[in-house]
């Protein structure tokens, strides 16, 4: 898309990279509208099923670049929020594979993400009180709904940096890795996940992420909205069939 961020695709996984290593892969204008268009051209791509999110060099994002803040530019797309996502994640499963640091915007693009794969050394925190500033990118709403509520105002107040192994044991990561192989290990989980019929996984995820706030008496109505549309698909009828013919599907997004 641009040289600040890079795209692949290869067996219907996209991996987005953030390509600032000079910087730490901080997040300017370049960066986050370069993720937007990525998201917006990949998102309608049937051959893309699932996304993978990371950072160049041995770092994930040391979040917003402050010295591009001091000059006015500002790492916000309109309808996408910052880095182009935090607003809008994709329909297609995102999956974040965290190398080096992750913090302040850096981390909240990680909240922005479904899955989160780490190397053992990755570090995660939101430093924002340090610098007089506040996480207003989703990090402080979305972090106490994936961990404790005492935990997340502990990161959310020291501003302090915290491991991958903490995290993990919080369920906040999904897997750790050796050094270095954190993009290899989300890349597997990526293509594992997209080997599945792409309307259903819209689907599933649109649903995961909208119960959260839907009422006992309307979910089942609210849900049926969603999937009715996926049981009546050609794909819905291809899994059946591969299933009675013992043979692997072929997805048509249809």
């Amino acid at each position: 898309m641009s040289d600040e961020v890079l795209v692949e695709v290869a067996d219907g996984v996209a991996v987005i990279t953030i390509n600032r290593p000079q910087a730490r892969n901080a997040v300017n204008g370049a960066v986050a509208r370069g993720i937007a268009a990525a998201l917006d051209e990949l998102d309608a791509r049937a051959d893309v099923s699932a996304y993978v999110l990371t950072g160049a060099g041995g770092y994930f994002s040391a979040g917003m670049d402050l010295k591009g803040f001091l000059t006015g530019d500002f790492p916000h797309v309109e309808g996408r929020g910052f880095g182009g996502i935090t607003e809008r994640p994709p329909a297609k499963p995102l999956v974040a594979a965290v190398e080096g640091y992750a913090l302040a915007g850096g981390f909240e693009l990680v909240l922005s993400c479904d899955i989160v794969v780490a190397s053992s050394e990755a570090k995660f925190g939101l430093p924002e009180p340090k610098r007089g500033l506040v996480a207003g990118a989703g990090g402080i709403m979305r972090l106490p709904r994936r961990i404790p509520y005492h935990v997340a105002m502990e990161i959310a107040l020291t501003g302090d940096h915290y491991p991958a192994a903490r995290l993990y044991e919080l369920g906040l990561v999904n897997r750790i890795t050796e050094p270095g192989q954190a993009l290899t290990g989300a890349v597997e989980l990526a293509r594992k996940i997209a080997s599945n019929a792409p309307l259903a996984l819209a689907a599933t995820k649109k649903i995961v992420i909208e119960s959260q706030d839907w009422e006992l008496d309307e979910m089942f109505k609210k849900q049926g909205a969603i999937i009715n549309p996926v049981f009546g698909s050609k794909d819905a009828m291809e899994g059946a069939a591969a299933f009675a013919e013992k043979r692997a599907p072929v997805w048509k997004g249809e």
